[in-house]
């Protein structure tokens, strides 16, 4: 049950989208051109320990080498409304409270990735807007599908060949690196790495939200998208930087889906210009000064980071409910890890498995490994007892960050979902010294 503080935190939401004069309603699909339409809402709620780990030394940034237990509460209403020539707005609020286990660091591979980095920032625990932004549709065809409510999407049909634009605040990985079986932290894989590609550094603020623009191109068989982006000010920042020109994030994919309900292959490329450090800089300072580097001291306007990533779907049983899924991603490494997570290299992959076979059809089983690993200059900086915004040892013996995970979703009632949830990372952090760490974790989640 939720007790009282979440249930004060959750009509205080309401109350705030009441005084914004939103009604909470849901209308029918034919509902009439501007009248805001209740798309859905949801509340999550995560119980998280984590064991002890071995550890000869602790930063500032390590694991708790005592272990930690947390929990994580959020809330979510989502709306839009139908405007006229195929316009539609979206307005979006959410509250968030609690934190992450070791306050939501030493890790690569974050372990619950509800917590939007909260615990790092120390952000308020108010309600505010995730997404508020106008939505064109450019039909290019006849043909049409049918599109069912749900969260930022207005039912009805839409033109399967289409030019998409959006415009407004959003999360940038509402569009790009989507994944049929890891995709979700609230009903799928929590952990960072297995949900997102965590060498992709993408555009936001500190609870992932920024100000763009995105342009697709949907043909049956084929997607592309461009999305432009305000940068944070600084690393892990809520501040968004003013103008696109000084410093922006960009992204470029390719999905390629042969069949609506196939296998499915997406590219995707991204170049980042902004205020951001240089590892080898920082060293070299560091080595003249004969202080600890710290990158945060070296971040000026005007520097990029690139990378490339790969994304992969595969159904094979159960219309789709059963499959397997793979991400592999690389960034160049030499300037700081800014927004998302501390990775420059990922391998990950798995399977989730449907409860048809045991006579639970709503069911899920899911099995997830991944790798994630440093650049040798960002490496270095490490060793050296450089601090990021989420690792910090004070000194490191490098190895490759392993991560398992594997979560049962329950679907107990209609719209209720539980979701045991166990992970095992080897050498957290990417020290070879610290370690293992095993995380125990119990989901619930509600959705209407």
């Amino acid at each position: 049950m939720i007790r009282t503080q979440e249930r004060r935190a959750f009509r205080k939401l309401l109350s705030c989208l009441l005084i914004a004069g939103i009604p909470l309603v849901s209308h029918a699909d034919d509902a009439p051109l501007f009248v805001p339409q209740w798309l859905g809402a949801q509340y999550t709620f995560v119980d998280q320990n984590q064991s002890r780990v071995h550890s000869p030394y602790r930063g500032p940034l390590s694991l708790n080498p005592n272990g930690s237990t947390a929990r994580s509460h959020t809330f979510g209403a989502y709306f839009g409304v139908a405007l006229p020539w195929h316009f539609q707005y979206y307005f979006d609020v959410e509250m968030f409270k609690g934190e992450g286990v070791s306050n939501a660091t030493g890790l690569g591979g974050l372990t619950n990735g509800d917590i939007i980095r909260s615990g790092v920032a120390s952000l308020g625990k108010r309600p505010y807007v995730a997404r508020n932004y106008v939505r064109w549709v450019l039909p290019l065809g006849d043909q049409t599908t049918s599109l069912e409510r749900g969260q930022d999407q207005l039912p009805g049909s839409e033109a399967i060949e289409h030019i998409e634009v959006k415009v407004g605040f959003m999360a940038v990985n509402d569009d790009f690196d989507k994944n049929r079986y890891a995709n979700s932290t609230r009903t799928q894989f929590m952990n960072w790495s297995l949900w997102n590609n965590t060498t992709w550094d993408f555009a936001a603020d500190t609870r992932g939200y920024t100000d763009g623009v995105m342009v697709g191109w949907m043909m049956p068989g084929w997607a592309l998208r461009y999305g432009i982006y305000r940068m944070p000010v600084e690393a892990n920042g809520q501040a968004l930087v003013k103008s696109l020109s000084a410093s922006s994030g960009q992204q470029l994919e390719l999905t390629l889906q042969p069949q609506p309900d196939g296998w499915a292959l997406r590219f995707l490329g991204f170049y980042n210009k902004g205020n951001l450090g240089i590892y080898q800089q920082a060293i070299d300072i560091a080595a003249m000064t004969g202080q600890p580097p710290d990158i945060h001291a070296d971040d000026a306007p005007g520097r990029h980071k690139f990378g490339f990533g790969i994304n992969g779907e595969l159904p094979v049983a159960d219309n789709g409910d059963t499959g397997f899924f793979m991400r592999a991603g690389w960034n160049d490494g030499h300037t700081e890890s800014f927004i998302f997570a501390e990775v420059d290299r990922l391998l990950s992959g798995g399977f989730q498995l449907s409860g048809t076979h045991w006579n639970r059809p709503d069911d899920r089983l899911g099995v997830g490994i991944a790798i994630d690993g440093l650049s040798r200059v960002h490496a270095q900086y490490l060793e050296m007892g450089g601090d990021g915004f989420l690792l910090g040892d004070g000194t490191l013996r490098y190895g490759p960050e392993q991560i398992a995970e594997v979560y049962y979703n329950i679907a107990v009632i209609d719209h209720l979902s539980i979701s045991p949830d166990l992970q095992f990372i080897r050498d957290p952090g990417y020290n070879r010294d610290r370690g293992p760490a095993r995380f125990a974790g119990l989901r619930a989640h509600v959705q209407f």
